[in-house]
Formats: structure tokens, sequence, C-alpha cells
């Protein structure tokens, strides 16, 4: 791949992008960070303990930071927090790397996050609804924030994460892997 700026994904919590991030850089010989554990290590917190003992804003402002600080290398694939596209700022930021929007559906995002316990110690509810309530109110207000930014869209629904890697280099790279 002759563009080295970093292919960053987005989406809602539970779209793949940890699992389909890690996937495409390794396809690809790059490295792969995800910025919501890049910021827990840093701050010595899960995102849940972040919002509960400092609020929302503490957290978005240094999850602006490490989104500033990841932007600017080469050859890495990161994984964003579902809510990093909020701030006017960080869409701007994106906008200078390979941005791949990662979707799915309300239910199945509910079943996902549903069946993940580690997203429920570490991540908290964004609203006093939670659940799938939570996700569609959310996804609406999103959504239109993730087409902004990106350059292309995935549907992660009904494939698997190495079809969905296969997908995003094509894209990506103009070319099918092997």
């Amino acid at each position: 791949m002759n563009d080295d700026r970093p292919i960053i994904l987005i989406g809602y919590r539970a779209t793949g992008k940890t699992t389909i991030g890690q996937l495409l850089a390794q396809a690809l010989g790059w490295t792969f960070v995800d910025a919501d554990v890049l910021l827990e290590a840093r701050y010595g917190k899960t995102i849940r303990e972040m919002f509960a003992t400092e609020g929302e804003q503490i957290f978005r402002d240094r999850e602006s930071a490490i989104l500033r600080e990841l932007s600017r290398t080469s050859r890495h694939v990161i994984a964003t927090g579902g809510g990093v596209i909020m701030r006017s700022e960080n869409r701007e930021q994106l906008r200078e790397a390979i941005v791949v929007w990662l979707k799915a559906s309300p239910t199945i995002l509910h079943s996902r996050i549903e069946h993940d316990p580690t997203t429920t110690e570490r991540r908290p509810n964004l609203t006093n609804m939670g659940g799938l309530r939570e996700i569609t109110q959310l996804l609406a207000l999103r959504e239109p924030l993730y087409a902004e930014c990106a350059h292309h869209t995935i549907d992660t629904e009904s494939r698997s994460p190495e079809e969905l890697v296969g997908d995003i280099l094509s894209l990506v790279t103009g070319e099918r892997p092997a």
C-alpha cells in the first residue's frame, strides 16, 4: 500500500473495531492501537471510572488528545471510541487519515454488547435509558457524524471479520487480498 496514513476505524461500540482492526493491521504488517485501551492505560482507569470520577468532559478532552497523537502516526490501524466523532475538532482530525466506518443495526449491537462482559465493566451507559433504547437514540445522533468523516463504510452484521478485512483492504488498496 502506497498510502502510509493511518487507517482509523470509527463506529458505535460493538461494531467490531478492535477485532477487525487487529486483523487488518496484521494483514498490512502495520501496528494496531485501540485508542480506548491506550487512554485507559495512560490514565490508570477504565472509561467507566473516568466518567464516574472526573466526568465526560475530562474523558472527551483526553480522547481528543489521544486522537491527535495517533492520527499523526503512519502505518497504524487505529480503533477509536464510538463517541470520538462528537467533537468537530475530532472530525476534522479524522479526515486527515483513511477513515472506515463500521456499522450494524441497533438490535445486533445490543446483542453483541449484552454478550460482552468487558463492555459492561469498562464502558458506562451514556444516557439514563441504557440498552436498545440508548443505542437507537445515540445512533440517530451519531450516524450523520460518522458519515461526515468516513471515506468508506462497511456493514459488519452478516460477514466474518476476515471477510470484512478483505473488503477493507480492497477499498483502501484497490486490490483483493490473496
